[in-house]
């Protein structure tokens, strides 16, 4: 059986998308009904800055489609302050604020810091056993460069493998190879830059998450398109769930990525449903076409 595919960015309450990618005079408090209308999956940012409240979870869960995943980070508050073991208690109460999502709750993930090197596995692998894996499936992004040289590249990828835990697949190639000259560094001016990070596409459980950080100009990632969609079609034919989340250093055209690598799985021969955004397109220009009609006989 094929896995399941789930696309969408990195947030929902963006306002420039104001017009392009929700309709125009869209208000922030529709931005998440709107984004379920158009995109499968959303990574849990919001999470790892805050921790919302009960009243702010209960709304989510009302306004999430059916079908939907928001899959969240850990509060940085748990992954960044040193080991994670002192901070487990704490991190399983967290899951519990998320219960009301129901199913529309995908698998979190820990965004470990460059600070958290290979000498911390013992940490990782008992947070890891002590979480509630069968329930609330989790994943883990290494920043420490020493994560992905030998031998600590295969350690971690077994640990990660033997527990079902999966690994948070970086991709932030589209925005360093790239630069000639500090003018041509599509990052500036963001306030978090991207690691530059290898990419080490192994999948290490049921599912798998992919953050890819792309180019503002949407052909010169064409490169790296060339390499995803046939590595996600065979994923996804391999039965493996994808959670891909399409980033960008100018945040108004990352819908436009998640959607193109979409269209290119459609035709890469991926059994996809349409994208529930050319469907809410499709839709509008019937109703202005309809209007159009009537108005003609005004």
């Amino acid at each position: 059986m094929a896995g399941s595919y789930f696309t969408g960015c990195a947030v929902w309450a963006f306002k420039d998308w104001v017009g392009s990618f929700y309709p125009k005079g869209s208000k922030a408090g529709d931005f998440l009904r709107l984004y379920g209308d158009r995109m499968t999956a959303v990574e849990g940012n919001t999470t790892f800055y805050s921790m919302p409240d009960a009243k702010t979870i209960n709304r989510w869960a009302a306004t999430m489609p059916p079908g939907f995943r928001f899959c969240p980070k850990l509060p940085r508050a748990f992954s960044h302050q040193g080991k994670l073991m002192p901070f487990v208690e704490e991190s399983h109460r967290f899951i519990q604020t998320l219960m009301p999502l129901g199913d529309r709750l995908g698998p979190l993930f820990i965004q470990l810091p460059p600070t958290y090197s290979p000498e911390q596995i013992g940490d990782l692998r008992e947070f890891l056993a002590r979480w509630p894996r069968q329930q609330n499936p989790i994943a883990v992004e290494v920043r420490h460069f020493d994560w992905f040289a030998e031998p600590h590249a295969t350690r971690l990828n077994q640990m990660l493998t033997s527990l079902g835990v999966g690994r948070v697949l970086l991709d932030t190639r589209p925005v360093y190879d790239c630069i000639d000259t500090p003018n041509d560094d599509p990052q500036i001016g963001s306030e978090r830059k991207k690691p530059r990070v290898p990419l080490q596409p192994e999948v290490t459980a049921p599912f798998t998450i992919v953050r890819y950080i792309s180019h503002p100009d949407l052909a010169y990632n064409q490169t790296y398109f060339d390499e995803w969609v046939p590595r996600l079609h065979q994923w996804l034919e391999a039965g493996t769930d994808v959670y891909f989340f399409a980033h960008c250093p100018q945040e108004a055209r990352s819908p436009a990525v998640a959607r193109e690598v979409y269209h290119q799985l459609q035709q890469a021969g991926a059994t996809l449903p349409p994208l529930l955004w050319d469907i809410a397109e499709q839709q509008k220009a019937e109703e202005d076409n309809s209007s159009a009609q009537l108005s003609l006989f005004g």
